[in-house]
């Protein structure tokens, strides 16, 4: 497993965005931070400046009354025992492209 920038956590990023352009504009967004897993769905090894980066980001590229983004942040000893059924288990990500 690749090892994480200094001073990033692991947070699981899912969101769900009915309009198709808004929705690709976010995944393109996030395709830039972190790793694609499921659907709607992204884990990203995010330092304190990356993520306040990624919200400022987020905000013009959402409707706030029909768009939901959610982002969870994993602790060092949760981010150890994610778990994954029926797939490939979740890696950090060699390049951050931001």
């Amino acid at each position: 497993m690749a090892q994480a920038p200094t001073g990033a956590r692991l947070y699981v990023i899912a969101y769900d965005i009915p309009v198709d352009k808004r929705r690709t504009k976010v995944h393109r967004l996030l395709c830039g931070y972190g790793q694609w897993t499921q659907y709607s769905l992204f884990e990203c090894w995010l330092t304190r400046r990356q993520i306040l980066e990624l919200r400022a980001k987020l905000l013009p590229l959402l409707d706030p009354t029909d768009d939901s983004v959610r982002l969870y942040q994993l602790c060092a000893g949760c981010a150890t025992n994610v778990e994954t059924v029926g797939g490939a288990a979740p890696t950090e990500p060699l390049i951050f492209l931001a």
